[in-house]
């Protein structure tokens, strides 16, 4: 079986969670993407350059070879690419609609206002644009929350609270991306989740999700994720019910929302497994080869009706984050732990020596501690003394 996985930068999801699991499947793979250079893959894996982003260049890249089994890929950027190719080969795919409506936040807003489901206030800005005439859009509340269309990971997503800053926002974010449209919408309030899911088109798997807490505003960098197994049954047939609304339901999905006085609505909805080492830390909490699922689905396998996953365990994950601007000089080593029942993991996500500003997003994180135990405050007490003893330093 030969698998073309289209790629951007490395992640870890892909170098430590799929190439590995195509490996235990006993499937080939083929790499597309625009940075061969970046890519330190196994021997074993064909890495060829392509413009990913351009699936007219990932159907060439694809026809050129071997003849395809399965086109995947984890990336937000490429869903759509990568839905378009295996369509065209007639091959297992999420719908190329459903990825598109997803990725453009614009596009979601007006597809579940259609729908009757959920109407968030909301306005676009051009490229190009005053965003002085989004002030005129009907009913925008304030505060309000700016942020790239087709944006991710908290990439210049930033809260306003008056039209003075809202001007001042979109056009500090337009100055780093003249070519970004922008969406500026109403601020949900309320308790930030995640639900995960995995489907084949036919039945559909809720994985659990998590708790999220974020820095303070106006930015929204993700500090902590704690597990929850189970949502609340109504929040989650809310959530469900907005998904189908948009054709998601197969592969892997990762939705986050608010949930204010029993009301669950949609932040965004990234159509892949979840990130920051997050899907890692769930194959190993649920006790279930998660990526080889993911896999087998584009492969045109059905899911099983049960997964086997385990519900019986606790887990979170932490990110401590830069502060400030400069080079870091101290840093945790990657360790693995046994602190009681609980398993830890640290792994830095920069190197000693690297420079770097502040962004307030998520490339600000330094690491990720990973826990898994018995029960949550085992968890939270282990990562507690961790982060409590280790040091960062930062030299300016």
């Amino acid at each position: 079986m030969r698998l073309y996985l289209l790629a951007l930068n490395p992640t870890d999801s892909v170098t430590e969670g799929f190439l590995p699991a195509a490996r235990r499947l006993g499937i080939d793979v083929t790499l597309l993407t625009d940075q061969p250079d970046a890519h330190d893959a196994d021997p074993a894996v064909d890495v060829l350059e392509c413009d990913v982003r351009d699936f007219r260049a990932v159907i060439t890249s694809v026809s050129a070879g071997r003849a395809p089994d399965a086109v995947f890929t984890n990336s937000d950027h490429l869903q759509t690419q990568a839905a378009l190719a295996a369509d065209y080969f007639g091959l297992p795919a999420k719908p190329w609609q459903a990825a598109l409506r997803t990725k453009n936040k614009a596009e979601m807003r007006r597809t579940l206002a259609a729908a009757g489901i959920d109407a968030v206030r909301s306005a676009e800005v051009a490229p190009g644009q005053d965003p002085a005439a989004v002030l005129a859009a009907p009913d925008l509340p304030f505060p309000c929350v700016v942020k790239p269309r087709e944006g991710v990971a908290s990439e210049d997503v930033v809260l306003a609270d008056g039209p003075a800053e809202l001007v001042e926002r979109c056009k500090e974010i337009q100055a780093r991306r003249p070519r970004a449209s922008l969406v500026v919408e109403e601020y949900l309030p309320g308790e930030l989740c995640t639900l995960e899911t995995l489907g084949d088109g036919e039945r559909l798997h809720v994985l659990g999700g998590f708790r999220t807490e974020l820095s303070p505003p106006p930015y929204f960098i993700e500090e902590r994720l704690t597990y929850v197994p189970r949502h609340p049954e109504p929040v989650v047939a809310q959530v469900l019910a907005q998904l189908n609304a948009l054709g998601v339901g197969f592969g892997a999905c990762h939705t986050e929302f608010t949930v204010h006085e029993g009301r669950a609505r949609l932040i965004e909805v990234n159509y892949r497994a979840i990130g920051d080492q997050c899907d890692l830390l769930l194959a190993d909490l649920l006790g279930i080869p998660l990526f080889e699922h993911i896999l087998r689905t584009h492969l045109g396998q059905p899911l099983p009706d049960d997964l086997g996953a385990r519900s019986d365990r606790a887990a979170r994950l932490d990110y401590p984050c830069a502060r400030r601007a400069g080079t870091l000089t101290r840093s945790p080593a990657p360790v693995e732990l046994s602190v009681g029942d609980v398993r830890l993991t640290y792994r830095p996500m920069r190197q000693l020596g690297e420079r770097h500003g502040v962004y307030h997003t998520n490339r600000d994180i330094l690491g990720v501690v990973r826990a898994i135990g018995a029960d949550q405050e085992s968890v939270d007490r282990a990562v507690a003394g961790f982060l409590g003893s280790q040091q960062w330093e930062i030299t300016p």
